[in-house]
């Protein structure tokens, strides 16, 4: 994951470069108010004044101040003879500004950077931990007292809206059972071993929202049948594992501390460390004809 950020941030950076280079480079190739460093290096003067005293093609400014000081006006003559004067033609209204070609390639040249700059943030912002508290981050459920009479006074299930999260409880006879049988066991340990246990929301056949059904006990997926006993084992449908899952902890006050970071794949089909069976009518006609 940080190598992947520090990629996006180098392609962000060398995008920028490039629309850079792109704009100095489109500011020099015009002909009209610059001159490049080579053309300026040839009209440097080359030439002194002539053997009579005159004043070369290419004189410099400093040979004609010293030949001023050193000699009579009459011989800063310029050997060049004159040329007739030229006729005054306005110049064209388009080259006193930007023309529309340098403004449509500084127009694409732009939009492609600030699309690239955008898409470089987006995906730092996607991929960044958040600031604190929701989803993604440590989520503190309340005291597990509190907790469990919010499972009860819901019919046995809790829904934690910011954790996106099912908090359910875990039968404490079952706990030497559910040690031997999850491998992801020492990373729900604190949890389990106070009696609850916290449920990914979603699916995982194809992420939709599990709800809960308060007839049969059981989650039952609405979208493609699949069904989970009450603490997210599966029972039924075309999932391919059980309901996933996040670790927990007990803080010393007595807090549940949940870390929706961190998601732990379910346990594997056949898995039933409860023995729970549906306790009534299940909200499915049946779980999708998967076993």
């Amino acid at each position: 994951m940080d190598s992947f950020i520090i990629a996006i941030i180098i392609l962000v950076l060398l995008g920028l470069v490039v629309v850079a280079v792109s704009l100095r480079r489109s500011d020099t190739v015009t002909a009209i108010g610059q001159l490049s460093g080579e053309t300026v290096r040839r009209d440097r003067p080359s030439a002194a004044l002539d053997s009579d005293g005159t004043i070369g093609e290419q004189a410099s400014a400093k040979e004609v101040e010293a030949a001023a000081r050193g000699g009579s006006p009459g011989t800063l003559v310029s050997s060049r003879q004159s040329a007739p004067p030229v006729v005054y033609v306005p110049p064209d209204p388009e080259t006193l500004g930007v023309t529309r070609r340098q403004f449509l390639n500084r127009s694409i040249v732009a939009t492609f950077g600030f699309g690239l700059a955008a898409f470089g943030a987006a995906s730092l912002a996607f991929l960044w931990p958040p600031p604190g508290g929701g989803f993604g981050s440590k989520v503190s459920v309340g005291r597990l007292e509190d907790v469990k009479a919010a499972i009860r006074a819901g019919g046995g299930f809790f829904y934690v809206p910011e954790g996106r999260m099912w908090v359910t409880e875990y039968p404490v006879t079952s706990l030497p059972k559910a040690q031997s049988t999850y491998t992801f066991y020492p990373q729900v340990q604190s949890g389990l071993q106070s009696g609850v246990v916290a449920l990914f929301q979603t699916c995982p056949h194809l992420g939709c929202r599990v709800p809960e059904c308060k007839t049969s006990q059981w989650f039952e997926c609405p979208c493609h049948g699949s069904q989970y006993n009450r603490v997210g084992e599966k029972k039924g449908g075309p999932a391919p594992r059980g309901m996933d899952r996040f670790p927990m902890e007990v803080t010393l006050g007595g807090e549940l501390v949940v870390d929706t970071g961190t998601v732990i794949q379910g346990p594997p089909i056949g898995t039933n460390t409860t023995g729970q069976e549906a306790e009534g009518p299940n909200c499915l006609s049946d779980g999708g004809g998967h076993g």
